[in-house]
């Protein structure tokens, strides 16, 4: 079984229920159980594939889809753990 972490907690956004939305993308696309505890997430999968590479892969595509990707980007942290940080010069183009 494999099990990533996301930490989403720095995202700030118009949209209140964008946890929700990356919890549902995650489930889709892995296929696997996917439990929220506020902007903490963790991804369980069985699936053949699916690995902390691939979570990147899918978080990434997450913000592109979200118009956030010139202002997030996706770092892997210890283990088994993805954040999401604000890019640096990112407040200051707004």
């Amino acid at each position: 079984m494999v099990e990533v972490k996301v930490n989403a907690s720095k995202i700030k956004s118009e949209e209140k229920d964008l946890a929700t939305q990356l919890a549902a993308f995650l489930k889709e696309k892995t296929g696997g159980e996917v439990n929220v505890d506020g902007a903490k997430m963790t991804v369980k999968t069985e699936a053949l594939g699916v690995n902390k590479k691939y979570v990147k892969v899918l978080l990434n595509k997450f913000l592109h889809h979200k118009t956030l990707k010139d202002n997030y980007r996706v770092i892997a942290g210890e283990e088994d753990t993805l954040y999401i940080n604000e890019r640096k010069g990112a407040e200051e183009e707004e």
